[in-house]
């Protein structure tokens, strides 16, 4: 996915201002595809000479302005074309699966500082999938909420269900780093690197 398809995705549910987007991609959107600020405003720009959007400049409050951008028929076009292209896959670039297979060169101390850290990045990660999910369940995401509101009624269930399904397979991502750290930590111990418990069977929340 590039950013470019991200944008449009945003932008088809209602036109957007650029600083709607920058929150939405440190939320919603962010969660399956980050990009900093600095990439989104100049990636606009490409796509409003390339005619996928139009930028409209709104009167806000009594003396300023702010574009708000909308997707043009090329710009949905494209949106369309590329969902039903075959998705072309990254190769793998995984810091911390790299330190992994190299861990004998570590201390102690940073192996397990090293595992113990994934598992709590993970879990701060999981905590907040979960949140989505609830808040799919209930209603209450506003992504979700937007999108609905410009959705055929005959689409409304596939579109609540397949928002579900895309954090549910970020949710089972970081059970699964959660699960290899606590491996880490018990193959650790095994091979007399620390001396920590395993923490192996604990019940990841």
């Amino acid at each position: 996915m590039s950013l470019r398809s991200a944008i449009l995705a945003v932008l088809r549910i209602g036109p957007t201002s650029g600083y709607e987007l920058q929150k939405l991609f440190s939320q919603s959107v962010g969660y399956v595809w980050h990009a900093p600020d600095s990439q989104i405003y100049p990636e606009l720009r490409k796509m409003a000479d390339r005619g996928l959007i139009v930028a409209e400049e709104q009167t806000r409050g009594t003396a300023g302005t702010r574009k708000v951008y909308h997707v043009t028929d090329s710009g949905d076009e494209e949106f369309v074309d590329w969902m039903n292209s075959p998705l072309k896959y990254q190769r793998i670039r995984d810091a911390a699966h790299l330190r992994a297979a190299y861990l004998e060169s570590a201390d102690a101390e940073a192996v397990e500082e090293f595992l113990t850290s994934h598992i709590e990045h993970w879990q701060k990660e999981l905590d907040t999938w979960e949140g989505e999910i609830a808040k799919i369940d209930s209603l209450t995401s506003p992504m979700l909420n937007r999108r609905l509101e410009v959705t055929a009624d005959e689409k409304r269930e596939a579109t609540i269900a397949f928002k579900r399904y895309s954090y549910e397979g970020l949710a089972a991502r970081a059970r699964g780093e959660i699960r290899w750290a606590r491996e880490g930590l018990a193959l650790a111990k095994r091979l007399g690197i620390t001396d920590t418990d395993d923490e192996a069977q604990t019940p990841i929340t």
